[in-house]
């Protein structure tokens, strides 16, 4: 249950203000057909974070203990500083127009899995199944839900919500989380 929680946790906070998230809030704006645009979300990132995971669990099968921990500890502190970093959509990754639920619905899961590949969080995807390779689907259902927690309000309200949120303050207690997670993996804590 600690990997599911923490990963969903970590990715949530990690999203917030993240490209993809700032690509949920331009497809809500564009198409107004919030249900088609959570569900292609979803979609690409059961898949997207799947193979994801995937790869972590195989990580920890081709390394040994030491390197892992070594590898681990310093992604996850290279995250936390990663995190502090503001991101920004790039113009190549916006949608193009789409008719229909059907459409919508393609044109979201096509867009959004594409802009979570090299993504803070399919990285810490990677990390956390590696981290937790024993529990790797309860990582990848905790890191899904994570997104999801993060998007699907993002598309329900639109800018209103964007706009509340206390994004600065949201990175930096995610890079703090991640911080601890890679000196607790330097020191062999937990693992």
């Amino acid at each position: 249950m600690d990997s599911f929680l923490i990963s969903t946790g970590i990715v949530a906070l990690a999203e917030m203000g993240d490209k993809t998230q700032l690509l949920s809030l331009v497809l809500a704006a564009r198409y107004r057909k919030p249900l088609p645009i959570i569900a292609g979300i979803l979609i690409a990132t059961l898949v997207n974070h799947g193979l994801a995971g995937a790869l972590g669990g195989w990580i920890t099968q081709v390394l040994g203990p030491d390197v892992l921990r070594w590898i681990l500890g310093v992604g996850f502190i290279a995250m936390a500083g990663w995190m502090l970093i503001p991101d920004k959509l790039d113009d190549a990754e916006q949608p193009k127009p789409a008719k229909g639920a059907i459409g919508v619905l393609a044109t979201t899961t096509v867009v959004f899995f594409f802009a979570e590949m090299g993504d803070k969080t399919q990285i810490a995807t990677v990390a956390l199944a590696a981290r937790y390779s024993t529990e790797v689907l309860a990582v990848v259902a905790g890191t899904t839900f994570g997104m999801m927690l993060a998007n699907a309000p993002a598309v329900m309200l639109g800018e209103r919500f964007a706009k509340r949120m206390p994004i600065a303050l949201v990175h930096k207690i995610a890079a703090g989380i991640f911080l601890v997670l890679g000196v607790l993996a330097l020191l062999g804590v937990g693992g």
